[in-house]
């Protein structure tokens, strides 16, 4: 494994576009607060009903939170198909 997959944190898809699973500890720990986060905003709609477009809105910034990462420490989104020959 070279240097440069050593600094990825999140493989590309082999199939479609985006990222897959973590491939590091980091983007692991990243991944799992992300889980948290919304588990705990998901604990704020069970007490209060009225809170479920703030908790839409607190879900789409985590999620461009995550996006941001997996750009920066992940491999280039391109659509994929398979290997490449």
């Amino acid at each position: 494994m070279s240097k440069k997959d050593k600094d990825i944190w999140f493989p590309a898809m082999k199939y479609g576009i985006g990222w897959g699973l973590p491939a590091t500890w980091q983007g692991w720990i990243v991944f799992l607060i992300y889980i948290v986060l919304v588990i705990i905003g998901m604990l704020f709609i069970k007490r209060s009903p009225w809170l479920v477009i703030p908790f839409i809105i607190y879900v789409f910034v985590l999620t461009g939170i995550l996006l941001f990462i997996c750009w920066k420490k992940g491999e280039k989104p391109e659509l994929r198909w398979g290997k490449k020959l």
